[in-house]
């Protein structure tokens, strides 16, 4: 399935953007390795929904109004409100078919950990997304990763783990960890006992302290 996502070209900038954002116009740039960048609008609603599908590695055709012929892109960087965490800008990077590209593509992690489900260990995933190179065609939408040899807390799962599809490469060193299980953490609760004299004798502090504030009122008024 295609992803596509229409675009009309964008005039206005800095603060006057608040009203478009407004109108569900989301503020973007277009550029590429020979091209200069060129200022769009895209529609909020729809973006949402492609970024969803197709994160940072999946090609969208970008349809600009004047043009007859779309344009192969990337997402390659979007901006967050950080309150509302809304998209409030995007970068598309225009892609050439023939020509290798780099990606963050999302780990999707699999199976079950032994160490997890029978020592009780925590599952540790240190990486979330993982760069690769590859032929734009050939950009995986996410990087599998079977967690079910995780059977000790020893245990490591590396980049030299990952089995590829045919056509990518890696740009991140292979000794580098992906995925761990920790020991369980001993939860230690301190629970203070508190005996009946010690209640008895904080009641009659309270009461002591009442007292004497009452006493301080009571001269303040006789002074009047």
């Amino acid at each position: 399935m295609t992803l596509k996502l229409n675009a009309e070209k964008r005039e206005i900038f800095g603060k006057k953007l608040k009203f478009s954002r407004k109108e569900g116009k989301l503020p973007a740039i277009v550029y590429g390795r020979k091209d200069k960048s060129v200022s769009i609008f895209v529609p909020l609603k729809e973006f949402k929904k492609t970024w969803n599908e197709a994160g940072e590695s999946t090609i969208i055709e970008l349809s600009q109004e004047g043009s007859k012929n779309p344009l192969n892109v990337i997402i390659k960087d979007v901006a967050m409100d950080p309150v509302s965490e809304e998209p409030i800008h995007a970068d598309f990077y225009k892609v050439e078919m023939d020509k290798p590209i780099k990606a963050m593509v999302p780990i999707e992690f699999e199976g079950i950990a032994p160490a997890v489900k029978e020592l009780g260990g925590a599952l540790v995933k240190v990486m979330h997304e993982i760069e690769v190179e590859a032929l734009p065609k050939d950009l995986p939408p996410e990087i599998k990763v079977d967690i079910s040899n995780l059977n000790t807390f020893e245990d490591r799962i590396t980049v030299a783990d990952i089995k590829l599809p045919a056509g990518i490469k890696l740009s991140v060193k292979k000794d580098e960890t992906i995925a761990l299980v920790e020991e369980p953490r001993p939860e230690e609760e301190e629970v203070k006992e508190m005996k009946i004299e010690d209640i008895e004798v904080e009641k009659k502090g309270k009461k002591e302290e009442v007292e004497e504030e009452e006493e301080k009122t009571e001269g303040k008024e006789e002074k009047k």
